[in-house]
């Protein structure tokens, strides 16, 4: 029985990969930040289908808190195969009223947590010798830059970055470390087709709609396959072809 831990799966795209993997037989560990109801109906759906599921809250942005409730994850679980990092919050502001709070705050949600979660799910992989698997969820900001974006974009591209060296480290250890980059995606994977393909952001995008949970959490379910075996240290973007012709954008950093 595979055993996986998401970070911030009680809705939007970690939901997607927590509802997939739960499809496919995985037992669930996920953390949430604030929406209890939404983290219970999570877990009670995913109990339905017959896995063992649990659940968090978690400030994840705090110093202690990744490695205490990643440690806690495993223990529940009686150990993971696979870490998907996945919590996180976009926040843009101007560089004129940037302020150190909001640098902090990103930092230690978006790029440290991510490192001491690995940390404590890679010590106990190569303690029990677990052939693990660990992705990424970063965005398709960490290749394109936009207005407003200098630091939520940044520390994308900085985990971009940390998934090519962590996949050499790790490799010995016959442990893969990947990366998935989504672009403009919806936030439930309910929407009807004409939802999808709504909006001026959707006319940006080659395949002229917005994503789904479900494109992400396709890709992620193929990554922790045996089949994706082989492939460690990359970063695939799932955006519909958003970025290959670069959208413009207009000054308060939205896209036109």
């Amino acid at each position: 029985m595979k055993k996986a831990f998401i970070t911030g799966a009680s809705r939007g795209i970690g939901k997607g990969i927590a509802q997939r993997l739960a499809k496919a037989g995985y037992d669930i560990a996920f953390t949430y930040h604030s929406e209890k109801d939404e983290a219970e109906s999570l877990c009670n759906e995913i109990t339905k289908m017959g896995q063992r599921c649990f659940f968090y809250q978690a400030n994840l942005e705090e110093s202690t808190v990744p490695e205490q409730v990643t440690q806690k994850a495993i223990e529940d679980l009686g150990g993971i195969d696979c870490l998907i990092c996945n919590a996180g919050k976009a926040k843009f502001t101007s560089i004129r009223t940037l302020d150190a709070e909001l640098i902090d705050f990103q930092y230690g949600l978006i790029y440290r947590n991510y490192l001491l979660c690995t940390k404590t799910a890679a010590n106990h992989m190569i303690d029990n010798h677990v052939q693990g698997k660990i992705i990424y969820i970063t965005s398709t900001r960490g290749f394109r830059a936009y207005a407003n974006d200098v630091v939520y974009g940044s520390l994308k591209a900085a985990l971009i970055r940390a998934v090519e060296s962590l996949a050499i480290e790790l490799s010995k250890y016959n442990i893969t470390v990947n990366a998935v980059a989504p672009g403009a995606t919806a936030v439930r994977d309910n929407y009807t087709p004409e939802e999808l393909s709504s909006g001026h952001t959707s006319t940006l995008i080659p395949l002229k709609r917005k994503g789904k949970p479900d494109d992400v959490a396709s890709l992620v379910e193929y990554l922790l396959s045996d089949e994706a075996g082989y492939i460690t240290g990359e970063t695939i973007k799932v955006d519909g072809g958003l970025i290959l012709y670069g959208p413009n954008e207009d000054p308060n950093g939205g896209l036109f």
